[in-house]
């Protein structure tokens, strides 16, 4: 019996709430919405119900508040087949809300977000450790990231690490870096000696992925992006699939962006990757 692979994603988790609009509407004014949309999201849980769209089973260590809309939501990620028994809820607070504002195309948030604490990752240290991959998010604060990818480090797993490089400590327990453009910061082929075996940046005609006497951009593919939110997410998780089942950098690129080209090409940043 052959066993699917695992991850523990470290990250958000959150309500989304879209709102499309033809236009903004002036300062002390208002004007209705063309389309609404209500799910679960935040990037670790988008990465957690990507994961387990293509085969590998998922952990999510994120924060929940006490609210019945935690309750709603993590009811969803089982049945989205995340492993939800690691998320802490938080007393007295609301669960993390982001809301996105579409407009042509183009997203704007708005966010009220509950972030991890070192001690929550300390407390998650047995799934983590028993994961074969830890996708840490760096948007949660330093220490927290960095407590998550040294336990995953330490265990000897494949660790992801997604978003901007502020704590250069980081490096030495990766695996993998991704960034967009904005966020990659300087990251390049010297990158790799301070730690990484792969980094993955994201480019506005297709994404760049380097190692050690290899480079390759792969193109992006499909129709325009109706939303980019999320397309991130699912790239991570792609990349991470494709390498757990022992894929090339080369073609877990390619799968990684059929992934976020997918994401992209709806509304909302919640994946539907069953059919990659």
């Amino acid at each position: 019996m052959v066993t699917s692979p695992t991850a523990a994603v470290v990250g958000q988790f959150a309500r989304d709430l879209v709102l499309t609009v033809d236009r903004l509407p002036e300062a002390g004014s208002s004007r209705s919405a063309t389309g609404r949309l209500e799910q679960l999201g935040g990037k670790g849980a988008n990465q957690a119900v990507a994961l387990a769209q293509l085969g590998v089973r998922p952990a999510l260590v994120a924060v929940a508040g006490d609210d019945q809309i935690g309750d709603v939501l993590l009811d969803q990620a089982r049945r989205d087949g995340v492993d939800v028994r690691a998320v802490v809820r938080r007393p007295g607070t609301l669960t993390s809300l982001i809301v996105e504002i579409l407009v042509a195309g183009e997203y704007r948030y708005v966010e009220d977000l509950l972030l991890l604490t070192e001690a929550d990752v300390l407390g998650a240290r047995e799934p983590i450790e028993a994961a074969d991959a830890v996708l840490v998010q760096l948007q949660q604060p330093v220490e927290a990231a960095l407590a998550a990818a040294r336990i995953g480090h330490d265990a000897g797993r494949l660790v992801v690490l997604d978003g901007q490089i502020t704590d250069r400590r980081l490096l030495a327990l990766a695996d993998v870096v991704r960034a967009d453009e904005k966020e990659a910061g300087g990251l390049d082929e010297r990158t790799l000696d301070e730690g990484p075996s792969l980094i993955a940046i994201a480019r506005p005609d297709g994404n760049l992925l380097i190692w050690s006497g290899g480079r390759v951009e792969v193109p992006l593919t499909g129709r325009d992006p109706v939303d980019t939110t999320g397309g991130g997410d699912s790239f991570v998780a792609g990349l991470t699939a494709a390498l757990l089942s022992g894929a090339s950098y080369e073609d877990a690129g390619r799968l990684a962006t059929a992934a976020s080209a997918s994401t992209v090409g709806h509304v909302g940043g919640r994946p539907d990757l069953r059919d990659l």
